[in-house]
């Protein structure tokens, strides 16, 4: 079954809308998005084989290429992967393929590193567990993932990002009376909530793995977990 979330980012903001959503970020907005491609470059080493989950137009895997051997972008949108083909027909060294992040057709320890950026694991609207057990699945012994969402002090910028996005009509209005506490929900059915710190946690303790936690920029909340040998 196909969640409210996921048909909105294949169908709706997707391809060059889900693009334009990037080029008009305020600058703390690109400050954040900045710091998050920062955080994630340092976790990579340059024979790194990598996979995105939710992978959009491309926007991260092409930070990426400079510092892994092969980035691999997954989406279950087919305009954002055409936009991102296009945008990346000189790349030799990522591809992007359709592919439902909580079914991935990959063999077991394929991959060095896998992410999931952004806020994915809410806004994919997917069954949480089953999409980090099947990261953790494709992980190579001693391969890191890494998940992330925002952190609640971050409510303002994200708001007003969501505010802008609506403003120029790639969402819907701001439902503003069900909005708070983290949550963005929009009049046309789009609602965006956040993975804190206690969430995380859970999810760790569920499937048993070593998470570790930490906040990047005062804006995002990185869940990081190893793949035991």
């Amino acid at each position: 079954m196909i969640s409210l979330s996921m048909e909105y980012y294949s169908k709706i903001l997707s391809g060059i809308a889900l693009k334009k959503c990037y080029d008009i970020a305020p600058p703390r907005i690109k400050q954040y998005l900045k710091q998050e491609i920062e955080f994630v470059i340092s976790k990579l080493n340059h024979q790194d084989h990598v996979l995105e989950l939710g992978c959009g137009y491309g926007r991260v895997v092409f930070e990426l290429l400079p510092y892994a051997k092969t980035v691999t972008g997954i989406d279950t949108s087919k305009n954002s992967l055409r936009l991102a083909n296009q945008l990346g027909k000189e790349e030799d060294n990522c591809e992007f393929l359709e592919m439902d992040a909580t079914s991935l057709t990959f063999k077991d320890n394929t991959y060095d590193v896998v992410l999931c950026l952004q806020n994915g694991i809410n806004a994919f609207g997917v069954d949480k567990l089953k999409l980090v057990k099947e990261a953790h699945r494709v992980l190579k012994p001693d391969g890191i993932a890494l998940f992330s969402s925002y952190i609640k002090q971050f409510w303002f910028p994200r708001l007003n990002w969501f505010e802008l996005q609506a403003k120029h009509g790639l969402i819907g209005e701001i439902d503003h009376e069900s909005t708070g506490n983290g949550t963005v929900v929009c009049k046309d059915g789009l609602r965006l909530d956040i993975t804190d710190v206690n969430d995380f946690r859970v999810i760790g303790k569920q499937l048993g793995l070593h998470i570790l936690l930490t906040e990047v920029d005062n804006s995002s909340l990185f869940c990081e977990f190893t793949k035991d040998i």
